[in-house]
């Protein structure tokens, strides 16, 4: 007698997800209690900090950012150095910049006030498809399909997606659409994000506890590890740099600032070459500074000099003579930190 093929899964509910988020929910420092809606300010803020960064990253420099600039207009009113500044070790640089160009806009240009729809903030600097979505589902409760890695990833497992990413895009927010529902959107959104987080994890996902276990088709087919599938990634290239450490006879270590525009545009640096593809020539036998990122490696060697008074004079009207004692003020990026730190331990 042949052998009846399992009973293929139902399609899950959002209801089922709410009342789990309403019981299960991470408590945010930006996030309101279910069926509330967010402060806009707070729902941007962490949005834009929380791209390609974790949430235990971001959380002390949302509350210092808050310490520091409460509103919106305060926050447009903040010279772009401080913020910057303040942005420091969060990496992803633009997004600072960005920041405070969109607080501007809005200040001047929208009263201090938010668009409420997804048209709209999509009109301010930094702000794209997902961060609109994410802004008018959470902030106002409109209608609007937030979708990022974690609500990919229950998708492709609850529908059984075998495409890989990113082709699979497309399909995943068709999905993602056919269970965002009318009334609680911010809180099904937020849902969604918080399963991914700590339920339907990228590896050893809790299935038992999840709230769609049993319409979860990659689970009933005993495949729900493996996806999302992804197109495998190119070789990530090397570059190579060379920075210079320079201590005047006061203390004070030269540094400059990055040009406005780029990678760690308007960035506090320690100055250096260009990075390249090809290694720097030296004679020193010296550890690099190696630091990842998105898209190379980079390899830095840095040469560590004494200078006189004399040799500190012709560096020019652009370096900002620091303090030692200073540096955890002076705003550096993390890889301009590492430098800093192996040039005080080995140079």
């Amino acid at each position: 007698m042949p052998t009846s093929m399992p009973k293929k899964t139902s399609l899950p509910k959002s209801q089922d997800l709410l009342a789990w988020y309403d019981r299960h929910r991470r408590r945010l420092p930006w996030r309101a209690p279910p069926g509330r809606v967010s402060d806009p300010y707070a729902v941007w803020l962490s949005e834009i900090m929380l791209q390609q960064t974790t949430v235990t990253a971001v959380k002390p420099y949302y509350e210092k950012f808050l310490a520091l600039w409460p509103t919106v207009r305060d926050l447009a009113d903040a010279p772009v150095g401080d913020v910057m500044a303040a942005w420091a070790g969060l990496g992803y640089y633009a997004r600072a910049r960005n920041l405070h160009k969109c607080a501007g806009v809005v200040a001047s240009d929208h009263g201090g006030v938010f668009p409420d729809t997804e048209d709209g903030l999509r009109t301010l600097p930094g702000i794209g498809p997902y961060t609109a979505a994410a802004i008018a589902a959470i902030a106002f409760n409109r209608h609007a399909v937030v979708v990022d890695g974690n609500v990919e990833r229950v998708m492709a497992r609850l529908f059984a997606v075998t495409e890989p990413l990113p082709h699979s895009k497309p399909k995943l927010r068709e999905l993602a659409a056919t269970l965002t529902p009318r009334n609680r959107a911010g809180d099904y959104a937020q849902g969604v994000m918080d399963l991914g987080a700590t339920v339907c994890t990228p590896k050893s996902p809790a299935c038992v506890i999840c709230p769609w276990n049993d319409v979860c088709e990659a689970r009933r087919q005993g495949i729900a590890e493996r996806l999302p599938a992804k197109v495998k990634k190119a070789e990530t290239p090397l570059r190579y740099g060379l920075a210079f450490w320079m201590v005047r006879a006061d203390g004070c270590v030269a540094l400059t600032r990055r040009p406005p525009k780029g990678l760690l545009g308007g960035m506090m640096e320690v100055p250096g070459s260009d990075w390249r593809g090809a290694p720097w020539k030296t004679k020193d036998a010296v550890y690099p500074v190696l630091h990842t990122f998105t898209h190379f490696r980079l390899e830095v060697t840095v040469h560590a000099a004494d200078l006189t008074k004399a040799q500190a004079g012709k560096l020019g009207k652009d370096v900002i003579w620091t303090p030692l004692d200073k540096l955890d003020k002076a705003g550096l990026p993390s890889v301009m930190a590492k430098m800093a730190q192996h040039a005080l331990s080995f140079c």
